[in-house]
């Protein structure tokens, strides 16, 4: 999967639940809260992910190998010098162990540079925040800092060591070669901008990162476009499922391209945002974005609606049946399905 979207995390137990037999939600949060064995923390683009604990030097060290590393909004940035100077503040702060929430680390990180950490320049939900913030992905990927459990509905961070307690960063550029490999297997094929969009790399880098790898990658004709798989993976498995619901910011949403293969016709209509997938759950039918589906949960039961864009054959509806009863039981739930319209909007 290349790590999993954890913005939403009901969304993020679902997705390693309908690919995992028998996990459930309290699985993923046994494993990331008492286990340790997966880490919540930034992945591709600063976007909040959970990765295997033993993974997540290769993840981070291909991430800063990648770049992009600084805020989307100029007032934000900081200079490298800045930079350097809240990573090693909020090391010192989460060294103790003790997971902190971010104001508490505002004091500390403040107390540690100056004033200008301080500065309320990032643009959050209609207010600002302290310039330090723009910096937090930046020390999760040079292993400095995940997220720790919630007080209550409050976000903390964490040390990362004491989730991955023998955490060594490999080479930058062997980091990032493995992580083309990994993307290649779960999305080829694929094309080095589409790669490059994915991770948050310019397009001629990630050109570049694809020549180097020589024989090693092989080209593909995928209906008449140029795309690239590892060498030796070029089967497609059979045995899939036809249909499948897909929550929110599912890492086949996000990281599929082309997109107007994927969502095809009214599913782009309906399912892609300014060039971006994720923010409405899906239904596949053969890998394709077919129909949109809404869940609501009460007590122990989820109502799950579908709509589908065309029509759904006796094996398609069996499949949906089967797919709401497997996403209610990873939520301790038992499920009831509609067919109908689904109005419920896109989540920011």
């Amino acid at each position: 999967m290349c790590g999993v979207h954890a913005q939403v995390m009901n969304a993020a137990e679902v997705s390693v639940g309908i690919r995992v037999p028998g996990v459930t939600g309290d699985h993923v949060r046994d494993a990331l809260w008492h286990k340790r064995t997966l880490v919540k923390t930034y992945g591709p683009r600063g976007t909040v992910h959970l990765f295997p604990a033993e993974e997540l030097p290769v993840w981070a060290a291909a991430f800063v190998s990648a770049g992009r590393m600084t805020s989307g909004d100029p007032r934000a940035r900081m200079t490298s010098e800045q930079t350097d100077a809240v990573v090693a503040a909020l090391a010192e702060a989460l060294a103790g162990g003790e997971a902190m929430t971010v104001e508490e680390l505002d004091t500390a990180v403040v107390g540690a540079t100056g004033a200008w950490a301080a500065d309320r320049v990032i643009p959050a939900f209609g207010d600002t925040w302290p310039r330090w913030r723009s910096g937090i992905h930046v020390a999760a990927y040079r292993g400095v800092l995940c997220f720790g459990p919630n007080r209550g509905r409050v976000t903390t961070y964490a040390g990362v060591r004491g989730w991955v307690p023998d955490y060594v960063a490999p080479p930058g550029p062997g980091a990032l070669a493995a992580v083309v490999r990994r993307y290649l297997g779960a999305y080829g094929p694929a094309t080095p901008d589409q790669f490059g969009q994915w991770i948050g790399m310019a397009r001629p880098e990630a050109r570049a990162l694809f020549e180097r790898f020589g024989d090693a990658l092989v080209e593909v004709d995928v209906e008449g476009q140029r795309a690239w798989l590892v060498a030796g993976d070029e089967t497609v498995p059979d045995g899939v499922p036809e249909v499948r619901l897909l929550p929110y910011f599912d890492a086949y949403t996000v990281g599929c391209h082309p997109r107007e293969r994927v969502f095809p016709g009214v599913a782009h209509q309906r399912a892609v945002t300014n060039g971006g997938a994720g923010n409405v759950p899906v239904v596949l039918v053969d890998g394709e974005v077919a129909g949109v589906w809404h869940q609501r949960k009460s007590g122990r039961r989820l109502a799950v609606t579908v709509e589908a864009f065309g029509r759904l054959t006796a094996r398609h509806r069996r499949e949906l049946d089967e797919q709401a009863a497997r996403i209610a039981e990873i939520q301790g739930a038992e499920a009831t399905l509609t067919l109908g319209p689904v109005t419920a909007g896109r989540h920011l």
